[in-house]
């Protein structure tokens, strides 16, 4: 049986997920508009991890026998201004869901719950992850600027992610 409070913690991740895809596709959809489509790719690809990441909560709670209990997920901004702040929100984002693993790394470890910490191992490095490579974008564009070559060379490294799954273009045959 899963602890309650650790059940809780688990559902509230699930929705901080769903919300975290439900943010890049927001980005996605305005990086887009402004014509740069590597950084649209590169956000659709991470909107796919949040949802992959998701789902690996959602089985977790399963298979240890708790309910997963889906939330209304708030709606994200819509705009920003420059790739920059679009990419140190990123940053302050991941910044925050780091805060969330880690708080749910300590309750796992107070209710003495030891699956539930060593699951939460892999996203503890996970983040370590997701919060070096949004610095690194903050870090590229603040030395290259958000004008000319700098930014169009940055798109295009942003284009190179490979996506975790891919869908057919629009009018293809699947």
């Amino acid at each position: 049986m899963m602890n309650k409070k650790v059940e809780k913690a688990l559902n509230d991740q699930i929705n901080a997920e769903l919300y975290s895809s439900y943010l890049y596709l927001s980005m996605a959809s305005d990086i887009e508009e402004k014509g740069l489509r590597g950084f649209a790719h590169w956000m659709k690809s991470q909107a796919q991890e949040e949802l992959m990441h998701a789902m690996k909560f959602y089985d977790y709670v399963s298979e240890r026998g708790g309910r997963v209990v889906l939330k209304a997920i708030d709606g994200p901004q819509t705009k920003w201004k420059t790739p920059l702040a679009m990419m140190e929100n990123v940053s302050t984002h991941e910044q925050h869901v780091t805060a969330l693993i880690n708080a749910m790394m300590d309750l796992a470890i107070k209710e003495k719950d030891h699956a539930t910490v060593e699951m939460l191992h892999w996203f503890v490095k996970e983040q370590v992850e997701e919060e070096s490579t949004a610095q690194d974008i903050v870090l590229k564009l603040k030395l290259a600027g958000e004008k000319g070559n700098g930014l169009f060379m940055i798109d295009k490294d942003l284009a190179a992610r490979i996506p975790l799954f891919t869908f057919p273009a629009p009018g293809a045959q699947a």
